[in-house]
């Protein structure tokens, strides 16, 4: 750990998802690392660690002074809290240093095993505001790890405004959606992304479609495929933007990747604590690129810039460009060299078809001008002969972009760095040494960097010396032969009554002993307070006089009349502009019925405005996307009722607690739940003050980066982008023909909606026998007519007048509820309501 003038602690956090990488992360100067343990983790794909691993694991890293934390960055279902809580106190008894949280319900389940465990907040939370921050302060959270999209101006805003540490991701892949609110995966793959069962939908190729016309593109086809981040350059700046911890991503990425970038980033770090400039070489920006990369990008902390996120043409790692195919010879093709190259480098053949089978291999040989070159080449034009078995030259062409994906030395040089672990960094003790004759030899070893203490007494007795006292440079000398430790002697101090000595083997003894003694209380965990928690919990009774409620969420001012013309009697507006609220409430008043209004999904610095705006339009209730628009509204104590929706990943009972007990009068269960986990916690939960979604297009993506900016504009941000959302209708279509539309709100985000609805009118009755007395439809580009039939629809199936099955098949929608299918008629499941 690193300390700036004022004691603010710097800290470099890397990613390890197996032994391998924890050691080279170990040696390469990271402060602390983060890894996953068996399922609750986000990345499930990973090797990840036991629960029976973990105190070796953490022993290993206080070893080293390097704190570990937990990675339990998913969503918690109800029926996995007793394991959550499990491994919460296997954590805490290994000497975990935190645990990384999404779920806001796991969060108050450790607060009631432990009040004083740290926790950190994870990017899945979406936090990216101070409000957001400011509503987590009850639960003492110790770090805050901001979403990816804040930039560095917001990050000071928040830092500015909160005292807790807060931490951001400077290298790795980026996510195109926001942390926390992509469907993707579960929508199509059955992945959950908040189960850590990431699909990467987003490094799929779309076609763009442009008011029902498909948009030529050339070789882009991968337009949610964001470039790699990479804030090297930029550490000075978020430093001093407030920034307490450089976060490395790459739980799935090799040890190589691992020692690289740590080390990078290490010297960064420690360049600006001690007040250097510093400015990586081109070396340094290359090698990171070796290791992996899709292109660089500084992501959205320099300010959005929607032409430099990605760049179309290819989703997976290149590694760095050495230029383009001049001309292809009989053994060879000619290049001329951006990057240096040398024999036993990996390259491969980039035609612009990274979809299928490329070209490539490891070189055999340089020429120049037909003449062998010996050793690297750093520039010119050069003839790269591949091996004769690795590439058929006849399908490369002239203009073909050549990379280098592979470097064997460079490889070499990072594994040497955390090979043999006597390379590792020492750790400076100091001692002090008492006695006089006829007594005990008294040593004070300290460790200067934990400030622990051990006092070691000889088991002989001092004798007074004939020749060679002891003195400070003799027991420098004796004591000092600390090789197999991690420490290193910096200096004795010897407060000795006369001349004395003691035998060598003593004095030894003292040594081993004094040094297995520190190692023991680096090791040992620390202690938390900790209280006996049960998750068992009692089956709530569900019993309701009250006739079930219809909503309706609308997204234009058509769906808003045709809903008038219905007998429902509570609507909400969802617009892309909330400045149209206005009209949207007038309409609905007009029409004697009551109106709420959503917050955008995402609340910004400097963004209360719009939530202002919101309550000026004058609505009977609003409909809550955010932490941050939650604190806002609860610390303004508006007479309004407060709805929480999907996006606050409400997914076990005590989530649903811990919102309601905050302020919010009802909450929408996440989308990540499937039937049999949905009906799991509406057994234990307060369905009175729950709502269900029955039918919607489900939000899929929701990102910062723009896709009307990108491509339908010359502009790179919203300031001179020319508004072509305001003009244009835009679809991605998908490989099997599916037109997903593109939905912009007033932050200029896009959401894109999965191109067919789904209706959960299957299970109806059983949510209705487990209390549930409100339910939603959403519209997206429907016009009055189906908004009506489909309100029809549902009200028929909500009075028992026809099946539920009748309902989405009557509108063609996918009979699923959320994200997953559930096997509900098959479920073994103790509620019989299920076996019917």
């Amino acid at each position: 750990m690193r300390y700036l003038k004022g004691k603010r602690a710097i800290e470099l956090l890397a990613p390890v998802g197996n032994w391998e990488c924890l050691r080279a992360a170990v040696a390469n100067g990271a402060d602390a690392v983060f890894f996953g343990v068996d399922k609750f983790n986000a990345r499930v794909r990973a090797k990840n660690f036991t629960m029976e691993e973990l105190p070796d694991v953490m022993k290993y890293l206080h070893k080293y002074n390097v704190k570990g934390y937990v990675t339990f960055n998913i969503l918690v279902f109800e029926q996995e809290l007793e394991d959550a809580r499990k491994l919460v106190e296997a954590c805490i008894e290994a000497g975990v240093d935190a645990l990384i949280v999404q779920d806001m319900g796991l969060v108050q389940l450790i607060r009631e095993i432990s009040p004083d465990f740290p926790i950190h907040g994870s990017t899945q939370m979406t936090i990216t505001s101070p409000e957001a921050v400011q509503f987590l302060q009850p639960y003492d959270l110790e770090v805050i790890v901001l979403g990816r999209e804040n930039n560095l101006k917001q990050i000071q805003t928040i830092a500015n405004k909160t005292d807790v540490p807060l931490e951001v991701f400077v290298h790795g892949a980026l996510c195109v959606s926001y942390s926390g609110q992509c469907l993707t995966s579960e929508m199509w793959g059955g992945r959950s992304a908040n189960r850590g069962e990431c699909a990467q939908a987003c490094r799929l190729p779309y076609d763009l479609i442009v008011d029902g016309e498909k948009r030529e593109m050339g070789n882009i086809a991968y337009l949610l495929s964001p470039k790699d981040l990479a804030a090297l350059e930029l550490v000075p700046e978020l430093i001093e933007a407030g920034v307490s911890t450089f976060k490395i991503e790459g739980r799935l990425k090799s040890p190589e990747y691992v020692a690289n970038v740590v080390s990078k980033y290490r010297k960064a770090i420690d360049e600006y604590i001690a007040g250097r400039d510093y400015n990586p070489t081109k070396e340094d920006l290359r090698e990171l690129q070796q290791s992996f990369s899709r292109g660089f990008t500084y992501g959205f902390l320099s300010g959005t810039n929607h032409k430099q996120l990605l760049d179309g043409t290819f989703p997976k790692s290149r590694g760095v460009f050495l230029g383009t195919v001049k001309k292809v010879l009989k053994d060879a093709v000619l290049c001329e060299l951006q990057a240096p190259v040398k024999r036993g480098d990996g390259i491969v053949f980039d035609a612009g078809r990274p979809e299928e089978k490329e070209e490539g291999g490891r070189i055999y040989d340089l020429r120049k001008m037909g003449q062998k070159v010996e050793g690297e080449v750093q520039n010119g034009l050069i003839e790269i002969v591949p091996g004769r078995h690795d590439v058929n030259l006849t399908k490369v062409r002239v203009g073909d972009r050549i990379w280098k994906t592979s470097d064997q030395e460079l490889d070499r040089r990072l594994r040497k760095t955390f090979e043999a672990e006597y390379t590792y960094k020492l750790f400076p003790i100091t001692i002090d040494a008492y006695g006089k004759a006829g007594k005990p030899l008294v040593s004070v070893w300290r460790d200067e960097v934990t400030g622990y203490t051990v006092t070691v007494e000889s088991e002989e007795l001092l004798q007074e010396a004939i020749k060679r006292p002891l003195t400070s440079e003799y027991l420098q000398e004796q004591w000092g032969r600390l090789g197999g430790t991690v420490f290193e002697l910096a200096h004795v101090t010897a407060h000795f009554s006369g001349n004395v000595i003691v035998p060598v083997k003593e004095l030894n003894r003292m040594r081993r002993e004094a040094s297995e003694a520190l190692l023991a209380l680096r090791q040992e965990p620390k202690q938390y307070k900790k209280h006996a928690v049960s998750t068992a919990v009692q089956k709530q009774n569900h019993i309701s006089a009250e006739a079930p409620q219809l909503l309706v969420l609308c997204r234009t001012m058509e769906q808003i009349h045709a809903a008038c013309e219905t007998d429902v009697t509570f609507i909400y507006a969802d617009f892309e502009f909330t400045t149209d609220y206005p009209k949207a409430v007038q309409a609905v008043r007009k029409a004697g019925k009551h109106i709420a209004l959503a917050t955008p999904r995402i609340h910004m610095p400097g963004e209360n405005g719009i939530l202002n705006g919101i309550v000026k339009a004058g609505p009977d209730a609003i409909l809550v996307r955010s932490l941050g628009a939650a604190h806002y509204y609860i610390e303004q104590q508006l007479s309004l009722p407060l709805i929480g929706d999907f996006s606050l990943n409400i997914a076990n009972h005590k989530a649903v607690e811990m919102f309601l007990e905050r302020g919010l009068e009802r909450v929408t269960p996440s989308y990540d739940l499937n039937i049999q986990q949905m009906m799991d916690m509406l057994a234990v939960a307060k369905t009175d003050q729950m709502e269900m979604v029955i039918h919607q297009h489900l939000p899929m993506f929701h990102t910062e980066h723009c896709v009307y900016c990108t491509f339908l504009s010359e502009g790179t941000d919203f300031t001179n982008c020319g508004r072509p959302c305001e003009t244009h209708r835009v679809s991605l279509q998908d490989r099997i023909g599916m037109s997903h539309p593109v939905r912009v709100d007033i932050g200029c985000r896009n959401t894109v909606y999965n191109a067919i609805e789904q209706s959960g009118a299957e299970y109806l009755n059983h949510f209705i026998q487990h209390g549930v007395q409100h339910y939603r439809i959403e519209f997206l580009e429907e016009g009055a007519d189906k908004v009506k039939e489909v309100i029809t629809l549902y009200r028929e199936a909500l009075q028992g007048k026809r099946s539920g099955t009748s309902v989405w098949r009557a509108l063609k929608a996918t009979n699923q509820l959320g994200v997953t299918r559930g096997q509900l008629t098959k479920a073994n499941h103790s509620d019989k309501t299920l076996q019917k």
